[in-house]
């Protein structure tokens, strides 16, 4: 997937043992949730780790976290930033997953912006900062040798980012049962890999959230990538393929035909494969509308694509319908 034109990190250029300097000096710099640089969320919101210490599985860096425009890239200290329902709490809870191909984030057009939408509808909005760049994107040499794999450390995060919003069920006021994932793009890809990586542990437990389940009870991936094998065919990434099963969460998909950047294929496929599995599943694809549209509304009939969710949520007893 490209990454949105105006969110591109700097030159990337450095060698290895440089960058692992680089890495070494933004952890430091990283202690603590008050020391957290880069991406801040708007007033009246904490974002706030989600690892005591350091990540699990650390990778290098090109630079310390830089955020511009409404994206950042260079996260070495995944966050998470809870929004809470600003309507008529309905016990649900959403953790957001913004796109961004791996090499930055989105946090605005495919964070907070959905968040605000998300709390407007009764739901409790987790905004996740996770690790970029991560696999499959290897920032090294630019490119993605291996552009299907699993995302690892973003796995990590999102998978320890569910866990913790059930761990905080009560203080929150949600229902253990009612959490779910929303993601874009690479975002949608990591929505994807939670929902059929759950029963995979990548990390050890590190206390008492990591005894929770990683499922979410919902997906919705929104115009996903890494899922089609190629372009013009539905076969489905064998990476997902084989981890879907009966237990996967029931899913919502949506993408554009002329979305040149994630394909309908990567929609479509990934249907198939749960349609095959018996997993509940419901695909909306339109003819235009492109890629990176997040909820910002055009002429275009993909625009009304969050009431479709909202409808979705109701008919599979999330929400109240």
């Amino acid at each position: 997937m490209r990454p949105r034109r105006i969110y591109h990190p700097a030159s990337i250029c450095h060698g290895l043992s440089l960058a692992a300097l680089i890495f070494t000096a933004a952890v430091r710099g990283n202690a603590s949730g008050a020391e957290l640089g880069g991406w801040q969320p708007s007033s009246g919101h904490t974002q706030t780790p989600i690892w005591p210490g350091v990540a699990p599985h650390v990778q290098s860096v090109p630079g310390p976290e830089t955020s511009s425009e409404g994206g950042v890239t260079n996260v070495t200290r995944p966050t998470m930033t809870v929004y809470g329902p600003t309507g008529k709490n309905t016990g649900a809870a959403v953790v957001v997953l913004p796109g961004g191909g791996f090499r930055m984030l989105a946090m605005d057009l495919e964070g907070t912006e959905v968040c605000d939408w998300l709390t407007r509808r009764g739901l409790t909005c987790v905004l996740l900062k996770y690790r970029v760049p991560s696999a499959p994107y290897v920032w090294q040499c630019d490119c993605r040798p291996h552009n299907r794999s699993l995302s690892t450390p973003s796995l990590q995060d999102a998978q320890r980012t569910v866990r913790l919003v059930r761990s905080h069920a009560v203080e929150w006021h949600i229902e253990p049962n009612k959490v779910g994932v929303l993601g874009f793009s690479a975002g949608g890809y990591l929505v994807a890999e939670l929902s059929t990586y759950f029963n995979t542990s990548l990390n050890s437990p590190v206390d008492s959230a990591d005894q929770q389940s990683s499922r979410p009870d919902f997906a919705i991936a929104i115009y996903p990538g890494h899922l089609a094998l190629a372009n013009n065919s539905i076969a489905l990434n064998p990476t997902i393929k084989t981890h879907i099963t009966a237990q996967t969460p029931p899913t919502f998909l949506l993408q554009n035909e002329d979305d040149d950047v994630d394909r309908i294929e990567d929609a479509l496929s990934y249907y198939m494969g749960l349609k095959a599995a018996k997993v509940p599943v419901e695909l909306h694809a339109y003819a235009q509308g492109g890629h990176a549209f997040g909820l910002r509304p055009s002429k275009l009939p993909v625009s009304g694509w969050p009431q479709l969710v909202d409808k979705w949520l109701g008919t599979i007893g999330i929400i109240p319908q």
